[in-house]
């Protein structure tokens, strides 16, 4: 804030539609303009899953995530969102979409270890217990999982654009539900405070949203969801780089296991030729 006044509180439950909202209110003229209405048209069967996959994904995930730490801290919501890959190669050997290769189970491993060790030894108080925060950040994981292995199914039928605009859209739609627009009218916010919620959904939403569908679409989920392990590795750096906060011995480790499972999951496999990921439609 000008003058150095610090910005009043935003509710987390604004905070998480504002995210999404605001993004669609940016996102959905863009496309119109480009590409016209009916370019954007999806069959119903598939705006269903496209709106679900924005509820029981993004939603879902952003507020357990959000839940999570408000009943643990902010080590154990990570620890426990970041174990979705876990599931990812789970789902995809149980369908047998996937074998779950030595090396595949390894990068999984060593990417869940290495954000372990970066955001839950040192410097936050631990891993803390809280039936009601663990569960929340369990089920954010599963969230997490969902829109990977849903988003890659779809994208095999649009482009990325379109599948964010509808995700957006369906997460939108599910937050006004929840809390309608007079609600958030009653709450009074200033132009401080609508400002940061603007610039905080193009850098913490549309952007990335983007970016990872977009890499989503070249790339099958267990790639996908190891290579999301990068978030804490980022998130540590710029604080020790910006911030002047110590990188200790043992953050250090779980940054380089990081980036070893990520070299890992990338080199290719042996496989036979017909063997290709598939995923059946959310229903």
């Amino acid at each position: 804030m000008p003058g150095g006044a610090p910005l009043p509180a935003i509710n987390p439950l604004i905070i998480s539609q504002s995210r999404v909202t605001l993004s669609l209110l940016v996102l959905l003229p863009v496309l119109l303009a480009r590409r016209g209405s009916r370019a954007l048209a999806v069959p119903r069967g598939d705006l269903v899953r496209l709106c679900l996959l924005g509820v029981l994904g993004v939603a879902a995930s952003n507020y357990l995530y959000y839940l999570a730490i408000q009943r643990t801290n902010v080590a154990t919501a990570i620890i426990l969102q970041y174990t979705a890959p876990v599931w990812v190669l789970i789902y995809t050997a149980v369908r047998g979409a996937q074998r779950p290769s030595w090396r595949r189970s390894l990068a999984v491993a060593l990417a869940v270890l290495g954000c372990t060790l970066t955001v839950g030894l040192v410097g936050s108080g631990g891993f803390h217990m809280d039936l009601l925060g663990v569960s929340a950040a369990l089920l954010a994981a599963f969230s997490f999982a969902l829109y990977n292995i849903g988003g890659h199914s779809l994208l095999a039928r649009y482009d990325h654009w379109k599948l964010l605009l509808w995700v957006l859209v369906g997460t939108t739609a599910f937050w006004i539900v929840v809390n309608p627009p007079w609600k958030i009218a009653a709450a009074h916010y200033g132009p401080g405070q609508w400002l940061f919620m603007a610039v905080f959904s193009l850098v913490s939403v549309l952007v990335p949203f983007s970016c990872y569908f977009a890499g989503l679409q070249h790339l099958e989920p267990t790639r996908a969801i190891v290579a999301s392990c990068l978030e804490p590795v980022f998130s540590i750096g710029l604080a020790a780089a910006i911030l002047g906060e110590l990188l200790h011995p043992v953050q250090t480790a779980g940054i380089v296991l990081v980036l070893v499972a990520l070299v890992v999951i990338q080199l290719p496999e042996r496989a036979a030729p017909s063997e290709e990921f598939v995923v059946e439609p959310i229903e």
